[in-house]
């Protein structure tokens, strides 16, 4: 039998296996978690000084701002749909 070797495999085949112990976030990912951010330190300046940073920079109630605050409520229930989906998907491994 062949002693045990470090695998040194190389190319597409390692890059696979290296995938499938961790997903790669994909765009959608990184927009969500940017307005979740943006979202939370808005809210961390309303609370501590009383500043809506979003209602100062677009207005208090424009269009722009209460889609900002939408936009940043989608993000929230897509990165509750996400961590549903991660914690289904460790259940069944």
């Amino acid at each position: 039998m062949n002693a045990p070797t470090l695998d040194r495999r190389t190319g597409p085949e390692r890059r696979t296996n290296v995938r499938e112990g961790r997903s790669a976030m994909s765009a959608l990912d990184y927009l969500a978690m940017a307005l979740l951010i943006i979202g939370g330190l808005n809210w961390a300046l309303v609370g501590l000084f009383e500043v809506d940073m979003v209602a100062t920079i677009f207005g208090p109630g424009s269009p722009a701002t209460r889609l900002v605050y939408v936009l940043v409520g989608l993000a929230a229930l897509y990165s509750i749909y996400t961590t549903a989906k991660m914690a289904g998907a460790k259940r069944h491994r």
